[in-house]
């Protein structure tokens, strides 16, 4: 349909385009100039699938209607142009679609019915593990193991390759999935033959990585969601969402010198973060876009899951074009998006009028300081002026032992002269997206390194360094520029290209390190140039972690402790005796720009990735089947077909939406609960259910891999959700893991062990939390795990989007406290009963329950709760027992 005569030609160089015109559907829709240019791409999307069932002419209208309130309570369906994908993710993924295939076929359907139809990118990279490092083989070598450890998986994602249309992998040792998005894969704007047409439309995506929202520094519209949505949405299901609200950030100025982006986008977060923007777009304007580069906006949209936005947007501009041309993207594409922008309104000017808001805030970039932050969410930011006093102090966020820093204590090392202590740094890795997208601030590190070795400093002989680039062109011009050889004569050689340290992928800590940790319990640290320091995540030896640009984290490993002051102390001495200071080796702003004017060239984007499908010979050797649906190896550790489809009808029957009668509390867990703390990504314990499974198995410890290598196996999954080793379950005091009273002896068992015997004997479950529930990754498998252990529902203060999605999405109901009530002001303990009723048949997005408390002494009482589901897709979505039910049922019809 073309209910507003949007549909228009476009002619750039010659060639022809049909294009959906925001200002010619202005002529009906009233003067829309002003709305927020991420509202606009939406506004276009819906002007291009009006269909008057999926997308209506109201639908249209309330986007521009928006502009008179600034909010919406408006539910559209909205349609990405493309799917992104890593592998942790990405397999689970093509297992459920492999899954999907299976049970078609039992319902006497077609498999080829579940295909994607929409392009599809699968970037291997979360799988390389930093098992050597320091070392000149260590990137070969860790090469080596990581195809050893994950050859099964590659070889199920080589099957996906050949059994799925528009489904293509980007092999490992390639990249980081949202670098190599920005630098390649990215266009901007999309084209499509169409009826024998070129349409021209935006660029966007979801992606099943939280960390997709990168993409919108270079102003294409994505952010994360958890696999199952992001299958829907390859299926042809439109993801369905509430016109958002949009906050502004005005940043005027320029950064200071001796500031990075690094800074700059942690001070972002800390600002957003207590702003409030979870559920919300943030678009960034004002004066001080113009002097920020593309990579720095592509920093500051990396983390907008860390400050809690949807998106954290930027307009195309002079920048945008400028980073297309260096990146060594096609001539005519470039023509095409300078052009289609323009005509669009999505065109950042200078002398514009600023966008209308629902809510601003502002930031003069000369004010941003050195920072990190830590020691366990990203958004406690920490001045570098002041980290070390509050290393110190007893206010500091607590340890068990931090508060006793002043005596410092300390453990020998067996083997070594020296004595490890706490604060000591023992992991350094310049690592993620993040900021390894971003030339500045790596070749800063380079010099940092360089000037270190130039007076003689050496890393501290505890520390572990790693250098894991998000892409191959990152040693390309740190080879040019001969820094390489710098950061390799400090211990940062090249581990791989991949996520490692930031995904949890450090790998080992010697074991005298080790040993010496646990003889004190020391707290020891690290420092990553990641986006990510959740407890339990980078190691389970490192109670402090903080986030810091790649030349902090050089300067870190040569200072060796979290207690020296490095503005003040010296980090070292020089070959003479003489004192060091981390000024006499951080190098000027004009310094970095000259090495990178010197070093960088286009050449060696359009190199690197003139072949990014081919992958390296350990990827052409493996072999997959070649058939529409999988052959399931029963005896398999790591893909196995998960229970989700068993016993599925092609019709969802009279299946109504009752009360929750008689469930037991599993877990009763405080704020920030993490998708880490549900469903860690890190090593597995030997003697955890997830260990004893695999060990049954006849898989050895050395050969376990992680968490999120296993996840296309639900019965390692499910018996690691909430198995993380820094999880606290007020249900066992004192006692820190996955660990719960089952309540009808009173016994300390594992979850995963406590939930089977509620599972047999017909209970059924709830997860009880407090605020941030589910922030941090877009794993499905912390919904997926949540439903296999027999959780029917889950109460929260508030939740992150991401999560309280997937929960929907697998069937799993998400409801929340009303303002001012919580676990804490209900005393519960655990050893209570609830009753869940007050639904109705159909159940409304945010209507009110009631939940009836059973205490242990015989009395109850009652309190409301607010439903989570939010839309009235995602009731038919929770109807369906999830999406991918839904989905199936919807291909069938």
């Amino acid at each position: 349909m073309n209910s507003f005569n949007a549909k228009t030609t476009l002619s750039v160089d010659g060639k022809d385009y049909q294009m959906y015109s925001l200002p010619e559907a202005a002529k009906t829709l009233g003067d829309i100039s002003r709305l927020p240019h991420s509202l606009k791409v939406l506004l276009e999307n819906l002007l291009r699938y009006e269909d008057e069932r999926t997308v209506t002419a109201d639908d249209v209208r309330a986007i521009a209607d928006w502009l008179q309130t600034r909010t919406s309570e408006r539910e559209i369906a909205y349609r990405p142009a493309r799917v992104l994908m890593q592998d942790f993710t990405g397999v689970p993924a093509v297992v459920d679609l492999a899954a999907m295939r299976d049970a078609i076929v039992a319902l006497d359907g077609d498999p080829n019915q579940i295909n994607p139809l929409s392009p599809v990118d699968l970037v291997i990279d979360h799988s390389v593990m930093v098992d050597v490092s320091g070392s000149a083989n260590a990137f070969e070598e860790n090469v080596r193991q990581e195809f050893q450890r994950n050859h099964e998986r590659y070889s199920f994602l080589r099957w996906g390759q050949k059994a799925f249309d528009n489904f293509r992998v980007v092999p490992p040792g390639t990249g980081i999935c949202h670098q190599v998005n920005l630098e390649y894969l990215a266009q901007v704007v999309w084209t499509k033959e169409t009826n024998g047409e070129t349409v021209a439309y935006p660029d966007t995506l979801v992606g099943t990585d939280s960390h997709t929202t990168m993409i919108n520094g270079l102003a294409v519209l994505g952010w994360g969601v958890g696999g199952i949505e992001a299958e829907a949405a390859m299926l042809g299901q439109p993801i369905s969402m509430v016109v958002p609200e949009v906050v502004g950030f005005k940043l005027t100025g320029e950064l200071p010198e001796g500031a990075t982006a690094t800074d700059l986008v942690l001070t972002v977060v800390q600002m957003l973060r207590q702003k409030g923007v979870v559920g919300k777009f943030v678009e960034f304007y004002g004066s001080g876009l113009a002097h920020l580069t593309l990579a720095d906006r592509a920093t500051i949209s990396n983390m907008a899951p860390e400050y809690g936005a949807t998106c954290g947007f930027f307009s195309i501009d002079e920048e945008t074009i400028t980073y297309l041309h260096f990146t060594g993207r096609d001539a005519d594409r470039i023509a095409l998006v300078e052009a289609y922008a323009k005509a669009q309104g999505l065109w950042r000017y200078a002398d514009a009028p600023d966008p209308l808001f629902t809510d601003t805030l502002e930031l003069d970039l000369a004010a941003v300081e050195p920072s990190l932050a830590g020691p366990k969410r990203p958004q406690d930011r920490v001045l570098l002026s002041q980290l070390a006093a509050q290393f110190r102090t007893s206010d500091f966020p607590t340890f068990s032992g931090l508060s006793a820093y002043a005596n410092k204590r300390s453990a020998a090392v067996v083997g070594e002269s020296y004595d490890l202590t706490d604060g000591a740094v023992v992991i350094a890795a310049i690592t993620s997206c993040t900021n390894t997208s971003n030339p500045a601030v790596m070749i800063s590190a380079g010099l940092v390194a360089r000037k270190a070795r130039e007076k003689g400093l050496t890393v501290k002989p505890w520390v572990k360094t790693s250098l894991a680039p998000g892409s191959q062109v990152v040693s390309d011009y740190l080879e040019r520029a001969g820094l390489q050889a710098d950061l390799d004569g400090l211990g940062f050689n090249l581990v791989g290209y991949g996520c490692t340290t930031c995904i949890g992928n450090s790998g080992p800590l010697p074991l005298p390190i080790v040993e010496a940790i646990a003889a004190q319990d020391l707290v020891v640290g690290a420092v990553l140039s990641g986006n990510r320091n959740f407890e339990g995540r980078v190691s389970p030896y490192t109670k402090a972690n903080y986030l810091a640009s790649p030349p902090l984290v050089v300067a870190y490993a040569i200072a060796g402790n979290l207690a020296v002051d490095l503005l003040n102390d010296p980090i070292g001495q020089d070959a003479d005796g003489r004192p060091v200071y981390l000024k006499d080796i951080w190098p000027s702003t004009a310094e970095i720009q000259q090495v990178m004017q010197a070093s960088l060239t286009p050449e060696m984007y359009q190199s690197r990735y003139s072949n990014v499908f081919t992958g390296n010979e350990s990827w052409q050797q493996i072999t997959a089947a070649d058939s529409q649906t999988y052959p399931w190896q029963s005896e398999s550790t790591y893909v196995q077909n998960p229970p989700f489809f068993e016993g599925i009808q092609s019709a969802v029957g009279d299946r109504a939406i009752s009360g929750i009668y008689g469930a037991r509390p599993l877990a009763i867990l405080g704020d920030s609960i993490t998708t880490d703390h549900i469903s860690p990504a890190g090593a597995i314990k030997q003697d955890s259910p997830a260990g004893r499974y695999l060990v049954n198995h006849e898989v050895t410890p050395t050969d376990f891999n992680s968490f999120g290598s296993r996840r296309g196996n639900h019965e390692v999954m499910m018996r690691g959700t909430f198995a993380n080793i820094r999880l606290r379950n007020e249900m066992a005091p004192g006692i820190s893991g996955g660990f719960t009273r089952y309540m009808p002896t009173g016994e300390t068992l594992s979850i995963y062990d406590a939930a089977m015997q509620y599972v047999a004997a017909g209970t059924p479950l709830m997860i009880f939390a407090g605020k941030e529930y589910g922030t941090g990754s877009s794993r499905d498998w912390a919904a997926k795990g949540t439903r296999l252990l027999g959780v029917k529902a889950v109460v929260a203060e508030s939740y992150e989007r991401i999560h309280r999605s997937n929960l929907v999405g697998m069937g799993v109901l998400p409801l929340q406290f009303p303002a001012g009530t919580s676990c804490e002001s209900l005393r519960l303990d655990g050893t209570e009963t609830f009753d869940l009723s007050g639904f109705d048949d159909p159940i409304r997005p945010g209507m009110s329950v009631t939940l009836i408390i059973h205490r242990a002494d015989g009395a109850s009482e009652q309190t409301p709760l607010i439903c989570r589901i939010d839309t009235d897709e995602e009731v038919e979505y929770y109807r369906n027992g999830g999406i991918l039910p839904y989905v199936l049922r919807q291909l069938l019809a």
